[in-house]
């Protein structure tokens, strides 16, 4: 199957307004609200967008999908979902296209290359375009005012313009498997009351944060909080084990005490402590430690550009660049317990 690369550039611009004449969504029932968007296009089908467009199609959504991993898409395919070759071709067979990509390149490409969503932007088809990547919010809110200035094929309800939302989610890839991630959600407010029911078919929680950008600003800010909290719990970790504690024991006192927080409750970076992580099958799967890296690299970029002070934001991003020149940047980000910190695992 041939698929296309996409290249594309897109100058800064300023983004705020309502892009849709808003109909109060109190009288609507939540089917009535899923019925306006039947059809869902999803882009990017890796470990956690196959997962999200699984959930999709159990809960009842007519799906397309495009990845440019010819393997995943034939998995689709077998499944009896329909595969698209490029991303305008999902644009042309959906009402909400929904994309889970690695970078802010990958964005830009998909959104405005020249097989891109936007394509045709003076006849879209779609009235709603969701962007649950990583990415930094100064490019949401670039393509925020790309898909604004693109027209309707077709005026559906109350929609009189295309809408984007960056909704980018925490959880990983366990909750994208059971469909309890949480959406971080930047854009309209109403476009985001519309699309609830499409972010709770996927995930437990939808928290809505602000105009164009904020759910990136709110990823990377979760992401930042997460490295340091995984970076304090190993460092603790591994000093217990040269003063003589187990990480068993250690882990019971900091789960009934100040410190606990979820690296250590649910996402234990010590092998032999808990069962499920990444930790207990040599950090394989989870959270790569390159995409960590990433993270942390936007969260620094974003730092500076506001003239912030940011030294833990700093070091984490050593430690995890660190992790990844040593050859650890596809284990979990976890890993940084043994592979930085030496630590030991539960015997």
């Amino acid at each position: 199957m041939a698929i296309c690369r996409l290249r594309a550039s897109l100058s800064l611009l300023k983004t705020k307004s309502p892009f849709f004449h808003y109909v109060p969504l109190h009288g609507f029932s939540s089917s009535q609200l899923s019925s306006q968007f039947e059809s869902v296009g999803f882009i990017g089908l890796g470990n956690m967008g196959s997962r999200m467009a699984n959930n999709l199609i159990k809960n009842g959504y007519k799906v397309a999908v495009h990845d440019i991993n010819c393997n995943v898409m034939k998995m689709f395919s077998d499944m009896g979902v329909p595969t698209k070759e490029t991303p305008f071709e999902v644009a042309e067979a959906s009402d909400v296209v929904i994309t889970m990509l690695p970078s802010s390149s990958h964005v830009l490409d998909v959104y405005t290359g020249p097989n891109g969503l936007l394509r045709c932007a003076n006849l879209m088809r779609p009235q709603l375009l969701i962007d649950s990547s990583t990415i930094d919010p100064q490019t949401s809110r670039k393509v925020s005012v790309a898909v604004s200035n693109c027209i309707l094929k077709e005026k559906k309800d109350h929609w009189e313009k295309p809408v984007m939302l960056d909704a980018p989610v925490s959880g990983g890839v366990l909750a994208a498997e059971a469909g309890t991630l949480t959406f971080m959600v930047g854009g309209s407010e109403d476009a985001y009351l519309a699309a609830k029911p499409l972010f709770l078919s996927m995930g437990k929680n939808a928290i809505y944060c602000g105009g164009a950008g904020t759910g990136s600003a709110a990823k990377i800010c979760n992401n930042l909080a997460l490295a340091v909290s995984m970076l304090g719990v190993s460092e603790a970790f591994v000093l217990g084990q040269s003063l003589g504690i187990s990480a068993g024991t250690l882990t019971k006192v900091l789960n009934t005490s100040s410190a606990r927080c979820w690296s250590s409750d649910s996402y234990n970076p010590v092998p032999g402590v808990m069962e499920g992580v990444p930790a207990s099958r040599n950090y394989a799967g989870g959270f790569a430690s390159k995409l960590m890296a990433k993270d942390l690299n936007l969260a620094a970029t974003s730092a500076k550009e506001v003239g912030l002070q940011c030294p833990l934001t700093y070091q984490a991003q050593e430690i995890y660049t660190e992790l990844c020149k040593d050859g650890h940047e596809s284990k979990d980000f976890s890993c940084a317990f043994r592979h930085y910190y030496s630590g030991q695992d539960e015997l």
